[in-house]
């Protein structure tokens, strides 16, 4: 019995070390993209795709993926999903191109989709009671740790060695995954053995893919009318009407479809990528809810300050990653905190105190950010709010998931996931379009006033908007170029407190919409700390 409770807890460890291998490629290549820049030459266009083509793919496929694990086991499709990740690692260390680059970064984010939701459901199958608490306590404060340490590792490679090293340290830590699992996880899959709704599979892809398509690439492209046409190869987008509402019309169409068909088929008694029946378990239903509104500004600090950090205040990469160390250290002590209340207080309640910290903690960095801003000044609010990722993350997840039947686990380990990877998109492009139509508005108005001609401050707000700040240092070395180098920090740093500011407010929001949870998870997990029968 102890080699069995010792084996499963050291399953834990390499879970966490799988879902660490994601979360920190997620989050490494903000401090690298500059030297990325410098040694590939690569487009603004191309920095935006080599950031955001992993979140799109890797938000189309976790429902896929979650309903493949149930059936053909989670165990498996983790291990298939680190030898995808570390593989197209290796092609994106070697990535002569910037094409080269993002089409590495598809495969990674196929590799991911397979990774996350098969941790969640082989948590939810393995664990039960206090013990699942504690897992989970542990698998959230693995997200929000390591979303810090993303950027201290990248900017430690970067700047000792390359940026080559941020995808290449993928390679053995994905072979230490492989060998730590195949020794201490054991196989889990469902019980009702069906078949795969493949048309609810490619459906679920084009609505999701379509929808965070058209999230992340609106500002890009235009809301409404083209500001930028589309090309692909040497094909461009032949209307006025941007590509962006016709992209969230068909992930309408294909989600409206995706759940009219659901419906009928579960009447109907066949099988369904999504057991739509999920949706009438209160705690699955009002989590999912509160999960996505969450993420929509959970991140917001890891999307706008590594930015203004080194673009503003000078930062360094591996500076940056230091300062943000603060907000690891903070949540790998909620750790401890989320597991030792496991059992004792209501899962809910550790959920609400997390957001109120994490409320706390961005709101107190908005009012820190200035142009000439003490970085010291920084660290007390980035522990506050990593703490209160710490807590939040693994509890929400241990809520949502508590009333669910084990054989439904891995469908609903996406579900959920689909549900944050989805926030997080909406909140991404909410925060972007904040800080940089609020920098390029400001720093206009500034230039104004200074009377440079409309060609001359069209174009000094083009290059600091489109280079996401890059462009600040180079106007210093202009002839008479300090005090629009000036402006444009000023400009930068309120748009940077305007977009952390607008992220408190979504958690706020998030906090708000915990009223609707309780009640039977809280009741489930205080049952399942009972010891349970024994079965034959």
């Amino acid at each position: 019995m102890e080699k069995s409770v010792s084996r499963r807890w050291a399953g834990l460890v390499f879970i966490s070390i799988a879902v660490s291998l994601i979360i920190v490629d997620s989050t490494i290549v903000n401090v690298a993209i500059p030297a990325i820049v410098d040694d590939l030459g690569i487009t603004s266009t191309e920095v935006q795709w080599v950031q955001e083509a992993y979140t799109l793919v890797f938000a189309a496929l976790l429902l896929v993926f979650g309903s493949l694990a149930d059936r053909f086991g989670r165990r498996r499709l983790m291990l298939l999903g680190v030898v995808v990740f570390a593989g197209s690692s290796v092609l994106a260390a070697s990535a002569p191109d910037g094409e080269f680059l993002i089409a590495a970064r598809l495969v990674q984010g196929i590799g991911g989709a397979m990774i996350l939701p098969t941790t969640l459901s082989t948590i939810n199958a393995t664990f039960r009671g206090r013990e699942r608490g504690i897992a989970f306590a542990v698998w959230g404060s693995t997200i929000g740790g390591m979303a810090a340490v993303g950027p201290l590792l990248g900017g430690w490679l970067t700047t000792a060695f390359s940026w080559r090293w941020a995808f290449g340290i993928n390679i053995p830590l994905g072979i230490l995954i492989v060998v730590g699992v195949l020794l201490t996880v054991g196989e889990t899959r469902s019980e009702r053995v069906q078949r795969i709704d493949v048309v609810g599979a490619l459906l679920s892809v084009v609505a999701m893919g379509s929808l965070v398509f058209g999230l992340i690439e609106g500002r890009t492209y235009g809301w409404w009318t083209v500001d930028e046409p589309l090309r692909v190869g040497d094909w461009s987008w032949p209307f006025d009407l941007s590509p962006v509402p016709v992209a969230f019309a068909i992930a309408l169409l294909a989600l409206g479809v995706f759940v009219v068909r659901g419906i009928r088929r579960e009447k109907a008694g066949r099988p369904n990528l999504l057991a739509l029946g999920l949706f009438s378990i209160p705690s699955f239903r009002n989590g999912n809810i509160a999960a996505t509104i969450v993420s929509l500004g959970e991140f917001g600090i890891i999307l706008a300050l590594p930015l203004w950090l080194q673009f503003v205040l000078g930062f360094d990469a591996l500076q940056t990653g230091l300062l943000l160390l603060a907000l690891a250290a903070g949540s790998f002590l909620a750790s401890g905190a989320a597991g030792a209340t496991s059992g004792r207080i209501p899962a809910v309640w550790v959920v609400r105190a997390g957001l109120l910290a994490e409320i706390v903690g961005v709101a107190g960095v908005g009012f820190v950010i200035a142009p000439d801003a003490a970085w010291g000044m920084l660290v007390p609010f980035l522990f506050v709010y990593g703490f209160g990722v710490g807590l939040a993350t693994a509890q929400l997840t241990g809520v949502v998931l508590a009333d669910v039947p084990v054989d439904d686990s891995g469908a609903a380990s996406g579900t959920q996931s689909t549900s944050r990877q989805l926030g997080a998109a909406l909140g991404v492009a909410i925060l972007g379009t904040v800080l940089f139509t609020s920098t390029a508005g400001l720093l206009g108005a500034s230039l104004d006033e200074r009377g440079l001609a409309p060609a001359q401050r069209d174009g000094i707000v083009s290059a600091v908007v489109d280079s996401a700040g890059g462009a600040i240092a180079g106007l210093d070395d202009q002839p008479g170029g300090a005090e629009i180098a000036a402006d444009a920090r000023e400009a930068f740093s309120t748009g940077t407190r305007y977009a952390v500011w607008t992220a408190a407010g979504l958690l706020v929001l998030g906090l708000a919409a915990t009223a609707r949870l309780g009640g039977s998870a809280s009741r489930r997990e205080d049952e399942g700390s009972r010891p349970a029968p024994a079965s034959a």
